[in-house]
């Protein structure tokens, strides 16, 4: 199933929750709509569902219009993040409902509950409740009760938010070999860039109710369209470093910071003056070992994650983080070193924050 949306908007009031998206979502495919909370992502999942009226545009599903077809006959299946189960049915019987609300056959309800809860690894739980069950439990049994009517597509609203962070972990690779298993057209909402970046074939970045960018995960991260993506995504995200070009040094300044740029960001440039710098924490070198080719900095603090090593330095007002590997040492208020991977840097419009 394809799902199309021509420049959707949703309005309550005089405020546009989803603000003129147009997007295409190929079938098969998992795409994730990631932002934080309030940008529209649920919003635009519900109208897609049904549950909600557009305000204007279009939905189309497999090229057919469906703004004015009911929820139960666009065949999409929504998972919540609340789990929505029957607390007086047993699991059986919660997975069996959307079949036996469609009249088929007990035999035939009996062998599809059976082979979705293989499918999900759950037929040992069949015959509990769900006030017995874990939150991963009640979770796969959402996801059963989902799978077992064979829908064209799955909806889900931030599915995976109620577990605890091994969990949440471990219920993503499922779902993940799961979508890829059943090759089903998944549209996923989240505010966890985690589960965005491993989950989506393709991720959609909202705020306040606009489409920053739709691309691979790769993409968004390595090239994030404007500085809302660069600092949305990413943990921690991007440095951003307000400043200005000087063309006849051929360098970035900011307040006690100056780099020597390449020729390609240079030319992305196209003489402007005003921009801001950024660059990942990965890409950002730190070292106590003064070097006459890095700039000079003090740290600021340490940040020590085990495998990994924040270190958060200052250089005039400005705060940068750099990613070190775990048996990197710096007190606070020792003098530093930093340089930058500057085939990785970016340089963002000051005004519109537009990647240039």
């Amino acid at each position: 199933m394809s799902i199309s949306l021509f420049n959707l908007t949703k309005a309550f009031g005089a405020a546009a929750i989803v603000d003129d998206l147009s997007l295409e979502i190929g079938d098969g495919e998992f795409v994730v709509f990631l932002g934080p909370s309030g940008c529209g992502k649920t919003t635009t999942l519900r109208m897609i569902a049904g549950l909600e009226q557009p305000s204007a545009g279009d939905i189309r599903i497999d090229g057919q219009c469906v703004n004015n077809i009911p929820p139960q006959r666009r065949d999409v299946a929504m998972v919540f993040q609340s789990y929505a189960l029957y607390p007086h049915l047993t699991v059986a019987q919660n997975i069996a409902y959307p079949l036996r609300v469609r009249k088929l056959a007990a035999s035939a309800i009996q062998k599809q509950v059976s082979q979705t809860a293989a499918l999900l690894e759950i037929e040992p739980l069949l015959a509990r409740r769900p006030r017995d069950l874990s939150g991963g439990e009640r979770q796969r049994v959402a996801l059963a009760r989902a799978i077992v009517r064979h829908p064209r597509a799955f909806l889900m609203d931030e599915p995976l938010s109620n577990l605890d962070a091994k969990l949440r972990l471990q219920t993503r690779g499922e779902l993940k070999r799961l979508q890829q298993t059943l090759a089903t057209t998944t549209v996923y909402v989240t505010h966890d860039q985690a589960e965005a970046m491993t989950l989506g074939n393709r991720v959609a970045v909202m705020n306040r109710g606009k489409l920053q960018q739709f691309d691979t995960p790769l993409e968004i991260y390595d090239r994030p369209a404007n500085r809302f993506v660069a600092e949305f995504v990413g943990s921690p995200g991007m440095n951003l470093i307000d400043g200005r070009i000087d063309l006849s040094q051929r360098v970035f300044v900011s307040d006690g910071l100056s780099v020597a740029l390449t020729e390609e960001l240079l030319n992305r440039t196209s003489g402007r003056n005003a921009c801001t710098f950024g660059v990942r924490p990965e890409h950002v070198r730190v070292s106590t070992i003064q070097s006459n080719h890095w700039a000079p900095v003090t740290v600021y603090v340490t940040e020590l994650m085990g495998s990994e090593t924040f270190v958060i330095v200052e250089t005039g007002s400005q705060k940068i983080i750099a990613r070190t590997p775990g048996g990197f040492r710096a007190d606070s208020g020792r003098s530093a070193w930093i340089s930058f991977d500057l085939t990785k840097a970016q340089l963002f419009e000051r005004d519109t924050g537009r990647r240039l």
